[in-house]
């Protein structure tokens, strides 16, 4: 399948030159966006999972293009009360059976929208990354200009420090708005996918939340004792009510029997996103319990000297101590895009230039 996924696979596999969010943003941005579009390419793939319906009625009263075409538009059904049923013995398929007008009839309605669904959530978990790339601005690229590679001009590396450190002795104290806005597209990651979470349950019936937990469940039951949880969202066999006017004017009523061949493949995306989701949103949640934690002065300064491995940590001290939390922030982004070398230059240098102003 590698011709589906040809056009996005260097989406995933692209890299930035210049580093302006953490791993935690990029496995909702690039990660959980690109496994959605994928979801999403594959569920179109005809010729590799057949119609996404196909219609059966006994009496042949109507072509199966009609048919099939019509109960995709129409709402098909199950019967909750046949689920538990033996298979081919009180009833053919799961779900499906001789049932009375008075049985609840379970509708299935989200099937038509699965693709669109899936892509529109993609979108969605890239839209913080968008909001804070406009936010940002290019602000990182344009400081380490020319100071994120070992080999630079020693010329050039001196004029670029001298302005990256006056540049940072000017507008110390006004990064605040800047670490700021980070921080709200980091929230905005976690209430989207805590949202998204709850828009797919609302999507599919509210059957999400318990899906993953059921379908573990199923798997610890014996053989012959369990009902798939997965046959009851994602039925691969349904009925269709078809009306017909017979010769007379007369309105005739029949049930046709569908295959669903893509509930194969839903079933399995949906799970498998359950689980993604869950994964994302705990990541997240820790990120920002993370956030939280670098509100301490010790824990920044212990942070910044593990990132300047190569600075001594006398010069980190004098820079860390002038430095509110917004200041801290942009540093952390600026040691992770310049070289390890030069980046001990720029921190003695602008320890310095910070001690001279004490004096």
């Amino acid at each position: 399948m590698s011709d589906v996924f040809s056009g996005i696979k260097h989406y995933l596999l692209k890299t930035n030159e210049i580093s302006i969010d953490n791993n935690t943003f990029k496995l909702h941005y690039k990660a959980t966006t690109f496994v959605l579009i994928a979801c999403s390419l594959l569920l179109t793939q005809k010729h590799y999972f057949s119609d996404p319906i196909d219609c059966y009625m006994s009496s042949g009263l109507v072509g199966p293009d009609v048919l099939d075409t019509y109960c995709w538009i129409a709402d098909v059904y199950t019967v909750p009360s046949l689920l538990h049923k033996q298979i081919g013995v009180e009833t053919a398929h799961p779900g499906i059976g001789k049932s009375t007008s008075n049985d609840e009839k379970r509708y299935h309605r989200y099937y038509q929208w699965v693709t669109l669904f899936v892509y529109l959530q993609a979108l969605l978990f890239y839209v913080p990354r968008f909001i804070w790339k406009n936010w940002e601005g290019g602000k990182v690229k344009m400081l380490v200009a020319e100071l994120n590679t070992p080999i630079v001009d020693e010329e050039v590396k001196k004029k670029r420090l001298e302005t990256l450190v006056n540049y940072f002795n000017i507008n110390l104290h006004h990064h605040k708005i800047y670490a700021a806005k980070y921080i709200a597209c980091e929230m905005f990651n976690f209430v989207n996918v805590i949202l998204q979470i709850f828009f797919t349950d609302m999507f599919l019936g509210y059957e999400f939340l318990k899906y993953g937990r059921e379908v573990l469940n199923f798997t610890g039951q014996d053989i012959g004792t369990r009902t798939d949880p997965m046959d009851r969202v994602f039925p691969k066999v349904t009925n269709c009510y078809f009306f017909h006017m017979g010769k007379s004017g007369t309105l005739e009523e029949h049930t046709t029997m569908c295959v669903m061949p893509l509930n194969i493949l839903n079933e399995k995306i949906f799970i498998f996103l359950w689980f993604w989701y869950i994964i994302v949103a705990v990541l997240t949640g820790m990120g920002i319990i993370y956030r939280l934690v670098t509100l301490s002065p010790f824990v920044r300064k212990m942070l910044l000297r593990a990132r300047s491995r190569l600075t001594p940590s006398v010069a980190v001290d004098q820079v860390i101590s002038k430095c509110q939390y917004g200041d801290w922030f942009i540093l952390t982004y600026l040691a992770k895009n310049m070289d390890p070398l030069i980046l001990r230059d720029f921190m003695m240098e602008l320890g310095k230039k910070f001690k001279g102003v004490d004096d």
